[in-house]
């Protein structure tokens, strides 16, 4: 398989942003991405994947990236005439916009490929459109299957289905049944979720770009506002705006530019997509297969990955996904993350950037603010974040809900340069 290589990446500071419209992050991020690749415009980029879930609900259903993108074609900053895809795929959008650019250049199509993911979730005058902007990440065709899926897991899980009972959005109420479904099969405590999200708020707290930059205690955690038993707020990633960028390049592009750029230049060793599915309970899911076929795809193994940042939409998922990525064994991922093993100085650091609990999780951006993250980390370049060995990160991003699993998957491994 040819090189692929990540000469720039970018993400705004995540947060509540009613003043900031989708064209000015749009340029937010793509200023920020060629400035980190050293470029002065984007005249080499060949294709772009443009990544958003909610824009429909803002009343641009089609042509998002074209639209956003029209004022840095007229002002010369982005190129005529390059093709704009445009990505929605829930959470894991900005990892499919990735994926898509990726192929671009592995397949020859493009030199250079820019994928960028925007999001806008805040509105302050109108919840209903927040809601509306996250009920597309569930079937609203048939929505009979997964309220019976549900009420038949809610009770082997011991936790009856209750949607919007703590005021959150029906994914909140699935996560907490497979939280509880965890603890009951696997003896999986809340603590050990409450510990997971103290370390990621600790680390949101180190972090410039995070939406939360405060520290809480694993008992402040459990004593915040339950959201679904037995998932308190602090638990939960929080509703906001941004975007995140690459830049993707051929190795033969890569030896077109300056010794600096090629320095911190970082290889992509997999990019793998998966699909869900209604799975059993005690089936492992969909990022499973995933990680493994992006192993196999980059010949590394899990004992090879030095850092991962994971879709902790909750906190519970930290701990399920470290399971399913191989860190540890099925089943004691709760045990792993309590002992602190996922921390900054454990032996697998996860989610150093603040994941998204801390870090927040504008939908549409949130994967590439992962790869953000990861080159920043493989570069040397995170500062008091800084993970001691840095050499191959993993990004794992989901998206939307089948049942117990995300509709959509991603695993993205890179190498430092």
């Amino acid at each position: 398989m040819d090189a692929v290589y990540l000469i720039g990446t970018a993400c705004t500071p995540f947060a509540k942003r009613p003043q900031d419209g989708f064209k000015a992050l749009t340029r937010e991020a793509y200023e920020a991405v060629l400035a980190d690749a050293g470029m002065a415009d984007g005249s080499a980029i060949g294709s772009s994947w443009f990544g958003n879930c909610g824009m429909g609900s803002f009343g641009q259903r089609n042509i998002r990236g074209q639209v956003c993108f029209t004022p840095l074609v007229r002002e010369g900053r982005f190129p005529e005439r390059v093709p704009m895809i445009n990505v929605e795929g829930g959470c894991a959008t900005a990892s499919m916009a990735f994926n898509g650019a990726w192929k671009d250049v592995l397949s020859g199509q493009s030199e250079l490929a820019l994928a960028i993911g925007v999001e806008k979730t805040f509105v302050p005058d109108d919840p209903a459109r927040t809601q509306e902007i996250f009920e597309g990440g569930i079937d609203q065709l048939d929505p009979q299957e997964w309220h019976e899926y549900y009420r038949l897991a809610g009770e082997a899980a011991g936790k009856p289905f209750a949607p919007n009972a703590g005021g959150g959005t029906v994914f909140m109420d699935t996560y907490a049944m497979q939280a509880a479904w965890h603890m009951k099969r696997w003896g999986t405590t809340a603590r050990q979720i409450a510990i997971g999200a103290a370390k990621n708020h600790a680390m949101g707290a180190l972090n410039p770009l995070a939406q939360y930059r405060f520290q809480v205690s694993p008992d402040e955690v459990l004593a915040d506002r339950m959201v679904s038993t037995p998932l308190t707020r602090s638990m939960c990633a929080p509703i906001g705006d941004g975007a995140a960028a690459a830049l993707l390049c051929s190795a033969s592009f890569l030896r077109t530019l300056p010794a600096a750029v090629q320095a911190r230049a970082v290889r992509v060793r997999a990019s793998v997509l998966t699909g869900g599915k209604y799975r059993a309970l005690d089936e492992p899911g969909l990022s499973q297969l995933a990680a493994r076929r992006a192993y196999a795809q980059a010949g590394l193994t899990p004992a090879d990955i030095d850092l991962a940042e994971v879709h902790d939409a909750t906190s519970f998922c930290e701990i399920y996904q470290a399971e399913m990525m191989g860190f540890c064994e099925i089943g004691q991922g709760g045990a792993f993350v309590g002992a602190g093993e996922t921390a900054l100085g454990g032996s697998k650091p996860i989610n150093l950037s603040g994941g998204l609990v801390s870090k927040g999780h504008p939908v549409g951006a949130t994967g590439l603010s992962m790869i953000h993250e990861l080159a920043l980390q493989l570069r040397g370049e995170a500062g008091a974040r800084q993970a001691a060995r840095a050499r191959i990160g993993l990004a794992e991003n989901g998206g939307g809900v089948i049942g117990f699993e995300e509709a959509a998957c991603s695993v993205i491994i890179l190498q430092a340069p």
